[in-house]
């Protein structure tokens, strides 16, 4: 848990390598998914702190984009309920390399073509990523894995950030639009203890390591774990694809 806390405090996409660990440990799907996702928040406050210390974290951006993302994850999730799987994971299969291949190519695009469509102002600049959140709020409860990734990869290309207040923005959006799924999950009495807690130690661990290193570093870190991360989703849909299931 505690590499998955690395990884996810400076690309996202840690629960790509934690959720498949839970399952391997025997845990229900359920009781997975509300563990990790009481563990990973713990983590992420400490990522968020982190970079918060930094100064690194535009806050009104965050929230705004948290907002975005509450709503966002409950249309999503209702849209889910309409659309069968294997349609999800098509779109997840065209959708996930065209993003990758942006990535990669974004730096290398004439910054004129991308200054043009930016926001412009206080109030464009909210609205954007209002916008940001509640788009990618409903592909995490569309689809879910790497939301935190894309999260950052939206904060860069629209808003022009660089990679490191994009990945701090990015981690403080996602916290707050955990907080609801980590209530319900306590509500429902799914985590289960004291796993969690163990692993949420290592998950703050990981997560302060990782947040310190991208402050120092920035896209010299942060770049290549999130082509890492957009690999292993890429593995997952492929795995969801083709019906197979976590040892």
């Amino acid at each position: 848990m505690g590499v998955a806390g690395f990884v996810d405090s400076i690309a996202g996409g840690g629960g790509l390598i934690s959720l498949p660990a839970y399952l391997a440990f025997g845990l229900p799907p359920h009781a997975a998914l509300a563990t990790n996702k009481f563990s990973s928040s713990c983590g992420t406050f400490t990522a968020v702190a982190r970079y918060w210390h930094a100064g690194t974290v535009r806050v009104r951006i965050g929230l705004f984009a948290a907002a975005g993302a509450l709503a966002g994850s409950a249309a999503g999730a209702q849209a889910a309920l309409l659309v069968p799987a294997p349609t999800i994971n098509a779109i997840m299969l065209v959708l996930v390399p065209l993003v990758l291949v942006f990535f990669l190519v974004h730096d290398r695009m004439p910054k004129r073509h991308l200054v043009r469509w930016r926001p412009r102002g206080t109030a464009g600049r909210h609205a954007a990523s209002l916008a940001i959140g509640a788009v990618i709020g409903c592909y995490d409860g569309f689809f879910g894995p790497g939301t935190g990734t894309f999260l950052t990869i939206a904060f860069a290309a629209v808003l022009g950030f660089d990679l490191l207040t994009a990945s701090a923005n990015a981690r403080l959006a996602n916290l707050a639009s955990n907080v609801g799924g980590v209530a319900v999950f306590l509500w429902s009495g799914r985590v289960v203890f004291p796993l969690a807690l163990w692993a949420a130690g290592a998950g703050i661990a990981g997560n302060l390591l990782g947040s310190m290193l991208a402050v120092k570093q920035g896209a010299r870190i942060i770049r290549p774990l999130m082509v890492v991360v957009l690999i292993l989703l890429l593995a997952e849909v492929l795995r969801r694809r083709m019906g197979l299931s976590w040892p």
